[in-house]
């Protein structure tokens, strides 16, 4: 039987939000185990000043009137900057400076994971008084560092490894932003949900210029994004799943028809009906997820059946969205029964969701925590349930889509309800016995 479009979108979504909610997870147990000391700084007292508040630090005797009008600058001025330096990178990349990117990415994953991270290691090893002598931890930190910015940026590591690495460079940067003052984080999350909305969707906004241009070379985004590739079976009535089963961890197939004079070279070249090759990939940032396929070529006396490639990682959402018409009108010429049609590169399927989104859902929880546990909780289903409505209006809209807006909008109403209305009637019913 052939799975139904709703299964495979369910997929699609599970992909995506389990490593979010892994992120988001481990952020707060971080907030959780290192906020009441704050041991990154050495003088918890005096602020920190970063490139999220350049203008105003914040400080507990200012006003509310101050505090608002400082943290609307900062999110301003932040703001500024981000675009400033997207559009820098749109430029680059136009006038094809690949290698200036490509090493200006890895020196940046590097930097993450070598200074700040290794300043959360340092801080929870301090915290739990973890016996490391510091050439362990030196030595730690280091095979870290060098294995994160191989796994994200060369070829031959597996997926699994690749993502685990973007998780934690998301960890990394969330909880460094939860060190923001409370007035400055709200108004930055904001500022960001309205940015993504307008670089995204607005004609000549950076993002949405930076996706076209990738889309015309058939190249990655210059940019640290995570792919979620499931595993979804596209084969029916045959055994066809079971023929790249073993060729790579991704059990999804798509039947493409190649025409008689390609087969008949195939079959005439190899004497065996069942051929593999790989499809050469174009990757701007690495080449880590090879593209493997089997060709099945059968040829009969006096009828010839079309070949059939078994294609793999096809994204349900990505095959939803209609690419390759042409090829599928090709395919259903021939007789080819086909489920889904997909784009040529790799590069176009699976979802993608940038680092930037998981680094600013799990500030806002981290920022929920802060306060209790019912925040979280709150916060948590509100940015799951805008993902979700995020990935469901992209498989309809056949487009890109901001992944920070309806999430970012629904957790900070959800918080401000839940510690403004919920908690004080929580608390109050059962402090008075009301509620068990």
């Amino acid at each position: 039987m052939e799975s139904s479009i709703l299964e495979s979108i369910g997929v699609e979504i599970i992909g995506v939000m389990s490593p979010v909610s892994i992120c988001m997870f481990l952020v707060v147990l971080l907030v959780y185990s290192l906020s009441p000391s704050n041991p990154f700084s050495s003088s918890p007292s005096v602020p920190i000043r970063t490139a999220a508040n350049l203008v105003y630090l914040e400080s507990p005797s200012d006003s509310a009137t101050q505090k608002l009008e400082g943290s609307l600058l900062n999110a301003l001025v932040f703001v500024i900057l981000i675009a400033i330096v997207t559009f820098l990178l749109v430029v680059l990349y136009y006038y094809n400076f690949t290698n200036f990117l490509k090493n200006y990415m890895r020196f940046s994953a590097f930097f993450v994971l070598a200074t700040m991270g290794g300043s959360i290691f340092l801080s929870i090893i301090q915290h739990f008084s973890i016996p490391v002598d510091s050439i362990t931890c030196f030595l730690l930190l280091f095979n870290f560092t060098v294995i994160g910015v191989l796994s994200v940026f060369s070829g031959g590591i597996p997926i699994i490894l690749r993502q685990a690495y973007m998780v934690s460079l998301g960890i990394i940067v969330a909880t460094w932003f939860t060190k923001l003052p409370e007035w400055t984080t709200w108004a930055l999350l904001v500022a960001l949900a309205v940015y993504d909305l307008v670089a995204v969707l607005a004609p000549g906004g950076p993002l949405k210029l930076l996706v076209e241009l990738a889309s015309s070379r058939d190249d990655e985004l210059p940019a640290l994004v995570y792919e979620a590739r499931p595993i979804a079976s596209r084969s029916r009535g045959s055994n066809l799943g079971l023929l790249v089963g073993g060729v790579s961890d991704s059990g999804s197939v798509e039947l493409q028809a190649v025409n008689n004079s390609e087969s008949r070279t195939t079959n005439e070249g190899e004497s065996s009906p069942l051929v593999s090759h790989s499809r050469e990939r174009h990757s701007f940032s690495s080449d880590s997820s090879e593209h493997s396929t089997v060709v099945v070529c059968s040829d009969r006396v006096q009828n010839r059946e079309p070949e059939i490639v078994v294609d793999e990682e096809m994204s349900p959402l990505v095959e939803m969205m209609g690419l390759g018409n042409e090829r599928e009108q090709q395919m259903r010429r021939d007789n080819v029964e086909v489920r889904g049609s997909g784009s040529g590169s790799d590069s176009d399927r699976g979802i993608k969701l940038g680092l930037g989104d998981f680094v600013f859902y799990s500030v806002l929880v981290g920022r929920a925590a802060m306060y209790d546990l019912m925040t979280v909780y709150a916060c948590y289903l509100a940015i799951i349930s805008g993902l979700g409505c995020t990935l469901i209006l992209l498989s309809v809209c056949h487009r890109a889509l901001p992944a920070l807006p309806i999430s970012i909008a629904l957790g900070v109403v959800f918080y401000f309800l839940t510690r403004l209305l919920m908690e004080p009637f929580v608390v109050g019913t059962a402090t008075n016995l009301m509620m068990f």
